[in-house]
């Protein structure tokens, strides 16, 4: 369980919390129309800032630890630095010049495009966390349905396509719990990994994904035969146990998340 405890993304911690309560419908709309405003927002100070406050509210309302949050943002600490670095080095020209040397450049611009750059990837992570930490598989799975219910008039396999979905993000902690113990127990045999070149380094990880991969094959072919065995035949014929119905409580949640965001294009 080391792993989910440090890469929490995928997985649902229930809870009372008022952003519990809500809809997934509200919360799926509200989550990507968040992601469609952040690369909407103007590249200034007052935006980001806002911004933020909107997804430090939504965490509180969660009531879940903060680490939680923190520890999303662990698997792209990597891809934030290296954005980070591209756009501080090699960015935008304009501006003040601090730095110059070949292809390499430090300006006002490049320093101001490498912070907003990382913080929209920040954001995104964060903002990813909040859906699929406080909404389960199953409240997904049929939000994605009923959402996508339209497509169903262009013959769209909308059903099939949002268990798809949500079976995907639920085995991401199943698939790294799996990874964590094949690398112990490779290591139990003497392997190393992270040493030598990059090829080396390649190579060594060949024993980690090769059963890796045996065992996520092997995962579906049981899931697959599981849910046969219970008669799943798609959507056909299904009835559900709970209908989710829109509440005051989801549609305040709506307007704000959708409004709030439209101030900041509009004013900011």
């Amino acid at each position: 369980m080391e792993v989910l405890k440090t890469f929490p993304l995928g997985q649902y911690i229930p809870g009372n919390s008022l952003l519990h309560g809500i809809s997934a419908k509200a919360k799926i709309i509200v989550s990507f129309w968040l992601i469609i405003i952040i690369f909407l927002l103007k590249l200034n100070f007052y935006s980001y800032l806002l911004f933020f406050f909107l997804i430090l509210l939504g965490i509180l309302l969660s009531s879940l630890p903060i680490n939680y949050f923190v520890r999303s943002l662990k698997p792209v600490y990597f891809l934030v630095l290296f954005t980070f670095i591209i756009h501080f080095f090699f960015g935008e020209e304009g501006g003040r010049v601090y730095f110059r040397y070949g292809i390499i450049h430090i300006t006002d611009n490049g320093i101001k495009m490498a912070l907003f750059m990382s913080l929209r990837l920040i954001y995104l992570v964060l903002i990813t966390s909040l859906l699929t930490l406080t909404t389960s598989v199953l409240e997904l799975a049929q939000a994605i349905e009923d959402l996508l219910k339209p497509l169903n008039f262009v013959k769209f396999p909308v059903h099939e396509f949002s268990m798809m979905m949500t079976i995907a993000i639920r085995f991401v902690p199943t698939l790294l719990e799996e990874t964590d113990k094949i690398i112990k127990a490779q290591k139990a045999r003497g392997a190393e990994f992270g040493k030598g070149n990059l090829i080396s380094q390649a190579k060594s990880l060949l024993p980690i994904i090769i059963p890796l991969f045996i065992n996520a094959f092997r995962r579906a072919n049981e899931l697959a035969e599981a849910m046969e065995a219970r008669c799943y035949r798609g959507a056909k014929g299904r009835t559900r146990y709970r209908v989710s119905r829109w509440t005051i409580k989801d549609l305040v949640f709506l307007t704000i998340g959708i409004l709030y965001p439209i101030l900041l294009l509009i004013f900011f």
